[in-house]
Protein backbone atom coordinates (compact mmCIF):
# COMPACT_ATOMS: atom_id res chain seq x y z
CA UNK A 1 0.00 0.00 0.00
CA UNK A 2 1.74 3.28 -0.98
CA UNK A 3 1.33 6.59 1.14
CA UNK A 4 -1.65 7.70 -0.78
CA UNK A 5 -3.85 4.81 -0.08
CA UNK A 6 -2.87 4.89 3.74
CA UNK A 7 -4.23 8.85 3.27
CA UNK A 8 -7.32 7.81 1.79
CA UNK A 9 -7.95 4.64 4.45
CA UNK A 10 -6.71 6.83 6.98
CA UNK A 11 -9.68 10.07 6.13
CA UNK A 12 -12.36 7.70 5.49
CA UNK A 13 -11.66 5.72 8.93
CA UNK A 14 -11.57 8.59 10.84
CA UNK A 15 -15.00 10.27 8.98
CA UNK A 16 -14.16 13.66 8.88
CA UNK A 17 -12.32 16.20 6.73
CA UNK A 18 -8.29 16.25 7.84
CA UNK A 19 -5.50 18.44 7.61
CA UNK A 20 -2.21 17.58 6.59
CA UNK A 21 -0.81 18.09 10.45
CA UNK A 22 -3.73 15.64 11.53
CA UNK A 23 -2.81 12.88 8.46
CA UNK A 24 0.81 13.59 9.87
CA UNK A 25 -0.16 12.16 13.36
CA UNK A 26 -2.35 9.85 12.43
CA UNK A 27 -0.05 8.07 10.15
CA UNK A 28 3.22 9.21 12.12
CA UNK A 29 4.80 10.31 8.25
CA UNK A 30 7.03 12.87 7.60
CA UNK A 31 4.84 16.43 6.46
CA UNK A 32 7.26 16.71 3.48
CA UNK A 33 6.43 12.86 2.06
CA UNK A 34 2.35 14.24 3.42
CA UNK A 35 2.66 17.44 1.46
CA UNK A 36 3.95 15.45 -1.81
CA UNK A 37 0.58 13.10 -1.31
CA UNK A 38 -1.62 15.62 -1.05
CA UNK A 39 -0.49 17.47 -4.10
CA UNK A 40 -0.71 14.50 -6.32
CA UNK A 41 -4.21 13.31 -4.79
CA UNK A 42 -5.61 16.77 -5.32
CA UNK A 43 -4.10 16.56 -8.79
CA UNK A 44 -6.29 13.51 -10.02
CA UNK A 45 -8.59 14.77 -7.91
CA UNK A 46 -8.97 12.21 -5.17
CA UNK A 47 -9.41 14.41 -2.21
CA UNK A 48 -11.54 17.85 -1.88
CA UNK A 49 -11.78 20.68 0.57
CA UNK A 50 -14.85 21.03 2.12
CA UNK A 51 -13.54 23.14 4.55
CA UNK A 52 -10.63 25.33 4.45
CA UNK A 53 -7.17 23.58 5.23
CA UNK A 54 -9.09 20.09 5.41
CA UNK A 55 -9.19 17.29 3.20
CA UNK A 56 -11.80 14.45 2.61
CA UNK A 57 -11.84 11.93 -0.12
CA UNK A 58 -14.06 12.78 -2.93
CA UNK A 59 -17.09 11.42 -3.69
CA UNK A 60 -16.92 9.17 -6.82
Amino acid sequence: MDLEDKILACMKQNGSPMSAGEVEKALKVDRKEIDKAFKSLKKEAAIVSPIRCKWEPAKK
